[in-house]
């Protein structure tokens, strides 16, 4: 039963991603599920209600942190990995393109510190260039398709301060053809820009998705010098 359910969900978020791509506008479908979900985790599929474990993990291992650095959360979701770095002391800004998405973290943490904000990551704020001593970027560039991936990563790569820390975490692929998605994963030349852009890998992590154990992923620790 559940997994017919989550089957349900993911060919649903393919066709609302399909549409919004015939209509020019590949993240024009995040308001659509947020809305529709009414209010219930369960038809967000990335929704886990807790940090995600490889951040968390992440986190333990290369604290203590300076007080008060400033951190970046894209694509925030329902914000629970902007507020695992509010409580590690973080000035936290979390946005999400999406308004019911950003609207549902206030209603969830409502004495937050964080900054939950509207934005576009393909339209992002210019105060934002290299402002950040640490981002995060999970699962969102995989969720763009490939004909703005080169535009996704520049401004993903553009928001890390001199000094900073970028966090990937994201679904990898074995071969330079275009996959079919969403999710699409990327493959190497892709992870490469990054490294093109002036940040330099420093750990890289591979692990596989506890529900399906075949699809390779990895964290990324960035650092722009």
């Amino acid at each position: 039963m559940f997994e017919q359910q989550r089957e349900n969900l993911q060919l649903h978020v393919k066709q609302l991603a399909a549409e919004a791509l015939e209509k020019s506008e590949p993240s024009a479908w995040f308001e659509v599920l947020y809305t529709e979900a009414k209010g219930d985790t369960a038809k967000i599929p990335w929704a886990k209600l807790t940090p995600h474990p490889y951040l968390q993990d992440w986190l333990t291992n290369h604290q203590p942190f300076a007080s008060l650095q400033k951190a970046l959360v894209i694509g925030c979701g329902l914000g629970d990995d902007a507020e695992a770095l509010a409580n590690l002391g973080f000035e936290v800004t979390a946005f999400d393109i999406s308004p019911t998405a950003i609207a549902w973290c206030q209603e969830r943490f409502p004495n937050s510190t964080v900054n939950y904000i509207v934005a576009d990551l393909l339209a992002i704020p210019s105060q934002w260039h290299q402002a950040f001593n640490f981002v995060f970027e999970c699962r969102n560039i995989q969720a763009l398709p490939l004909n703005v991936r080169s535009w996704v990563i520049s401004s993903v790569s553009s928001l890390v301060a001199p000094g900073g820390t970028l966090l990937l975490i994201t679904r990898v692929r074995d071969t330079e053809d275009e996959p079919s998605g969403p999710p699409w994963a990327l493959s190497d030349s892709e992870l490469k820009q990054f490294d093109n852009l002036g940040l330099q890998q420093v750990e890289k992590l591979v692990f596989l998705e506890s529900e399906q154990i075949d699809i390779k992923q990895v964290r990324i620790e960035y650092q722009r010098p």
